[in-house]
C-alpha cells in the first residue's frame, strides 16, 4: 500500500484547528497505521507556504501524494466525506490487509 503524504492548513491554534489536527489523525490511524505522514502548516505563521498553495479557507487538507492532489476543506469531522473527497474510500478498512 501507498504512503501517504498530507498536509493539513490551519489558522491559528482554535477549537477548529484542533479539532480537524484530532480528526485526521483519528481517521489516518483507524485507517492508515504507519502509513501516512502529517504536516500541519498554520498559514498565520506560514503564509507564503499558503499562498504558494493556493488555501482560501482552513482547515483544509491536502493530499499530495499518491498523486493526484486532492484537496478538502472543514473540520473533517464526517469520515466518509474526507476519504472521498481525498478519493481515498478505496482504501477502505474492508479493502486493505
Amino acid at each position: 500500500m501507498s504512503h501517504f503524504k498530507l498536509r493539513l492548513y490551519i489558522t491559528g491554534r482554535t477549537s477548529q484547528s484542533q479539532r480537524a489536527i484530532d480528526n485526521l489523525r483519528r481517521i489516518c490511524e483507524g485507517e492508515f497505521p504507519g502509513l501516512y505522514e502529517v504536516e500541519v502548516i498554520d498559514v498565520l505563521e506560514h503564509p507564503a507556504l499558503a499562498e504558494r498553495e493556493k488555501i482560501l479557507a482552513t482547515p483544509t487538507l491536502v493530499k499530495r501524494l499518491p498523486e493526484p492532489v486532492r484537496k478538502i476543506i472543514g473540520d473533517l469531522s464526517d469520515r466518509e466525506r474526507v476519504l472521498i473527497g481525498l478519493d481515498l474510500e478505496h482504501l477502505d478498512r474492508g479493502m486493505h490487509p
